[in-house]
């Protein structure tokens, strides 16, 4: 495929979703506890990092595009964290502050390279007031080129049907990395990115490539997507669209990369590359590669 690298300097992007911050304890351990039959950590290293939406969008800005993050956030230490690192890598974040809530937060403790344990902040944001966020997408869809809705079933895209439909009406196209079952809710989006594992949960078993296009050309038509990306690991991504041929990417990793985070890559290369003037086709080729190194 010939393909034109993208200007990514002048691609704008919104990313609406479940924001998140991720804490990271580390310290050794050299004793039990008295206290319980448990370790006791010495905690001398503490890092923080953005996940969830606010990883899609610190992805897109790491592209050089112009890159903005709206979500629900408590108003707390976790919100301001997130809001710092944010700022520090030109992600620009116009958070609706919720007082009756905590800033979802997932805390890891790490010893020697394992993982102890890991404690949830959250109490998921399902029943607080959308429309800051529906006016939020509609100041900004005169500027920018994407529009990437980023779901972790956390609350923040309860109304997810009224997003797709402010974007369409205003011809910017709306990309989804679902979450769940239900692909009923992103009716009339642009793409669908799920991984092979996220596609098989809704079109059943895929036995050959034959039936994944098959299936997957029924999930474009029966909730009216114009395009499916589908991410199948060590076997590459395969890109579908009506009236067009399956376009199948191999993977260019020497060895299975590792899928943590992979989506957050794939759905905001694509979105930065398709904000940036390119086709789908070579967005979708930029991020088979990205995915491919770990970017």
């Amino acid at each position: 495929m010939k393909v034109t690298l993208p200007e990514f300097e002048r691609a704008g992007v919104m990313v609406v979703g479940d924001v998140m911050l991720d804490r990271y304890w580390y310290g050794p351990t050299s004793r039990i506890s008295p206290e319980a039959p448990v370790p006791v950590v010495k905690v001398d290293t503490i890092e923080e990092r953005p996940g969830g939406a606010a990883n899609v969008a610190m992805n897109i800005a790491s592209l050089g595009a112009h890159s903005r993050l709206v979500g629900l956030t408590g108003i707390d230490d976790a919100a301001r964290a997130l809001s710092q690192s944010l700022a520090d890598v030109n992600v620009k974040c116009d958070f609706v502050s919720v007082p009756t809530h905590p800033t979802i937060t997932k805390l890891r403790v790490l010893s020697r390279n394992k993982q102890l344990i890991r404690l949830d902040f959250e109490e998921g944001f399902e029943g607080v007031d959308p429309e800051p966020l529906h006016d939020r997408i509609s100041q900004a869809l005169g500027n920018i080129g994407a529009l990437v809705l980023s779901d972790y079933a956390k609350g923040a895209l309860a109304s997810v049907q009224t997003m797709i439909q402010l974007a369409r009406k205003a011809s910017v196209p709306v990309l989804i990395d679902p979450k769940g079952t239900d692909f009923e809710r992103y009716r009339g989006a642009t793409l669908l990115t799920p991984n092979l594992s996220e596609f098989e949960a809704v079109a059943g078993k895929c036995k050959t490539e034959e039936e994944l296009v098959e299936r997957g050309m029924k999930i474009i038509a029966d909730f009216e997507l114009s395009a499916l990306l589908v991410t199948r690991s060590e076997q590459g991504m395969t890109l579908l669209q009506p009236g067009k041929a399956p376009l199948h990417m191999p993977t260019q990793a020497q060895e299975v990369y590792d899928v943590t985070g992979a989506g957050d890559t794939v759905i905001g290369v694509v979105a930065a590359t398709l904000a940036a003037g390119n086709s789908l086709e070579e967005a979708c080729y930029f991020a088979n590669a990205a995915a491919c190194r770990g970017v």
